[in-house]
């Protein structure tokens, strides 16, 4: 297929990239031309503006934005509006929230213009291991564009087949999901990554615990000085706390023990925001996952005002002074 494509960072710039491989023929637009020059030194036609990148495609016009969530993609859809026409298809592969998908779409729809709204999960590594994606659009559109989406997958894989799926249909095993209408594919990309946080709080949280196990707080009896990197990399051999995510920290533990090339300020991306407050609206008690996004927003501070109220009622009830 011949597709577009708005955004050129880490993410956008290896789809580009993994398409290119698989035959496909990509249009490349970026704000910076120097990441439009590097991609098109590696087989992509450039463009010089959106207009000039939805002109150099055949109809109906494909067209994936790949640029950060928010104002950016706002702008970027609203360009691509004026430009496109009737038939012509946006697929928003970041990390929009569902309910602006669901409004964009209504407002496309009244030119004809379709949308998809697909969550991809991948990062820095997708180029070569594939990116798992949850959709969400028209049935017919997604099936439209159903080659650019499984050559963007991962594949089946070396994966071992979930016991009873073998007369189970559909894609899911290939790594990419048609989730329902506008809006589902996001949604359940947020969830995915509101729950990333909280597996992530929990290794977090346990290599803790083994770090501090030397503390003076513990009898010296109990106390264990500990190879954290071995103890990950035990864990992925047949634990049941393996994944990717226990990967990615044994490979960071082998180069960094101490992690010292970290500050330990965590950032969220708001996935992790909106999931909890679609557990709020749905009533849905979601406790870890709440926990663990808090958790991000104290990493940024070094003691926040709650900790003084804290220290000052144990003062005052029990005479419980701050150790120096």
């Amino acid at each position: 297929m011949e597709i577009g494509v708005i955004g050129l960072g880490r993410m956008g710039a290896n789809i580009v990239r993994r398409l290119m491989r698989n035959q496909h023929q990509c249009v490349v637009y970026n704000r910076t031309p120097d990441k439009v020059q590097l991609l098109e030194s590696e087989g992509a036609f450039g463009a010089t503006s959106i207009a000039d990148l939805v002109s150099k495609l055949p109809k109906p016009a494909v067209v994936w934005v790949m640029v950060p969530a928010g104002p950016a993609t706002e702008k970027t859809i609203a360009e691509l509006a004026k430009v496109m026409e009737a038939g012509d298809i946006i697929i928003d592969g970041g990390n929009t929230y569902f309910k602006d998908d669901v409004r964009r779409a209504k407002s496309l729809a009244e030119q004809g213009i379709h949308y998809v709204d697909v969550g991809t999960s991948g990062g820095v590594w997708g180029l070569e291991r594939g990116y798992c994606m949850m959709i969400g659009g028209e049935t017919e559109v997604v099936q439209h564009i159903d080659p650019i989406l499984n050559t963007l997958a991962p594949g089946i894989g070396d994966i071992p087949r979930t016991p009873g799926r073998d007369h189970v249909e559909g894609t899911s095993e290939e790594g990419y999901l048609h989730c329902g209408p506008v809006g589902a594919g996001h949604f359940v990309k947020m969830v995915h990554n509101g729950v990333e946080y909280a597996l992530m709080q929990a290794y977090a949280e346990g290599f803790d615990i083994f770090k501090n196990a030397t503390s003076e707080e513990v009898a010296e009896e109990y106390r264990y000085d500990l190879n954290i990197a071995d103890i990950a990399e035990v864990w992925r051999r047949g634990s049941v706390v393996g994944s990717w995510l226990l990967d990615l920290s044994a490979m960071a533990l082998l180069e960094n023990p101490t992690l010292s090339n970290y500050t330990g300020a965590v950032q969220d991306s708001g996935e992790g925001r909106w999931t909890v407050m679609a557990a709020v609206e749905e009533a849905v008690p979601a406790e870890v996952l709440s926990a663990s996004l808090y958790a991000r927003f104290r990493s940024r501070q070094d003691h926040t005002f709650a900790d003084k109220v804290l220290s000052a009622m144990r003062f005052k009830f029990g005479g419980h002074t701050e150790k120096k």
